[in-house]
């Protein structure tokens, strides 16, 4: 992505602004959390995690035309008949997908993720009933014990926001390098971080420099944490490996409906490097890399939750036919519907302890055990750790 200097930026910040002024009122309403433009006279949001259309409509398919083509000059990429998709961001850090005919067949599609000021965090989780006190205090324990942790969920289940919440925990002292398709994390500004953005080339005179590329590159620059935010390819297989050999503490997100497919997604990722690795091999990896998956769930009411935080405990057997082994930590229960018909509930202990229980006191963290003393007992055999 060519570099845009502050001038131009700032005349890119208005010529975009008047294109996608029949969006304008949504751009500006700080409750729509997506923006989805099916052609030009079908345009719908979200909002707290529903479906609502509106009556907004752009001029013609050439005014939308025109205001997507100004959003990929801004990124620096092309809209043409050589490529028919984009993904970029407006202006004020909002992610943009654009795909265009003949691909789209009833007009330009555009879908907009707004991202705001991030002030999510565990204490914000616990405040609003998400999580406990006790599963909040673990979960920021096992950051700062550097376990990996690969946070799980469908689309729109609040994984990027989750990352952030756990990225938090993460001391100012460390150097952390984030990686990502499209930047969407806000981390801790006080903090060592160094943030990466793929990009995407339009030809020999614009490479493309893709998340396995800036994989390599992390790896030379001294990193004490790695946060990718999310595995998609064979980039999968340099994380597990990183996560094996002495870079502990990854933080990634992952498309997948249980703790489970998680690793089985991560698994066939692997398989997608050109290393050419046999399934059994990528599954010891992940088995071994893997220490926790917190499993986001979006609800029938529209509410995002955190379903369920397993450990992952290797293979029940070495081979081919090892299986994953989980020791479920904290479950998500369902307490019932206030007056507004919204889920009522909380992320609660299962009463077993992690296989790590007495790291804690052995790496100079007790003073954070508050809340979770069934969880890390000073006498982890007392509490049946598996």
């Amino acid at each position: 992505m060519k570099v845009i200097p502050m001038q131009s930026s700032e005349i890119y910040q208005s010529s975009i602004a008047y294109f996608l002024r029949p969006i304008s009122s949504l751009l500006d309403d700080p409750d729509v959390t997506e923006i989805m433009i099916n052609g030009p006279g079908d345009i719908r949001t979200e909002r707290a995690g529903k479906l609502y259309c509106t009556e907004l409509k752009f001029a013609s398919d050439a005014t939308l035309l025109a205001a997507v083509r100004n959003i990929a000059e801004f990124n620096g990429r092309s809209l043409d008949e050589m490529n028919l998709a984009m993904d970029g961001r407006l202006p004020d850090g909002s992610r943009v997908h654009v795909i265009t005919p003949p691909t789209a067949k009833n007009g330009v599609h555009v879908t907009i993720r707004r991202f705001k000021k991030s002030t999510f965090n565990l204490k914000s989780l616990v405040e609003t009933q998400s999580l406990s006190d006790t599963a909040a205090e673990f979960l920021d324990i096992c950051v700062k014990l550097h376990k990996n942790i690969v946070i799980s969920g469908g689309t729109g289940t609040g994984k990027t926001s989750m990352l952030n919440a756990l990225s938090a925990c993460i001391p100012s002292d460390e150097r952390v390098i984030v990686i990502e398709d499209t930047s969407e994390l806000q981390l801790n500004e006080s903090g060592h971080t160094i943030s990466l953005e793929a990009q995407q080339g339009n030809g020999e005179d614009s490479p493309r420099l893709s998340i396995r590329e800036l994989f390599a590159n992390t790896l030379r620059m001294r990193p004490d944490r790695i946060i990718v935010g999310e595995v998609r390819r064979g980039e999968a297989l340099d994380l597990i490996q990183s996560m094996i050999s002495g870079h502990a503490g990854a933080l990634t997100t992952v498309h997948a409906n249980t703790p489970r497919d998680a690793v089985i997604r991560l698994e066939t990722l692997c398989l997608m490097n050109d290393a050419e690795l046999p399934v059994y091999v990528a599954r010891q990896q992940v088995a071994s890399a893997v220490n926790l998956v917190v499993q986001l769930a979006r609800m029938s009411d529209g509410s995002r939750r955190i379903q369920s935080i397993a450990e992952c405990c290797g293979l029940d057997q070495a081979g081919e036919r090892g299986q994953y082994v989980w020791n479920d930590l904290f479950q998500f229960q369902a307490t019932g519907k206030d007056e507004k018909g919204r889920i009522q509930g909380t992320l609660r202990s299962t009463g077993r302890t992690p296989s790590f229980a007495s790291e804690p006191f052995s790496m100079g963290l007790g003073e954070h055990v508050r809340f979770t003393t069934a969880q890390f007992p000073r006498d982890p055999a007392a509490n049946g750790t598996i």
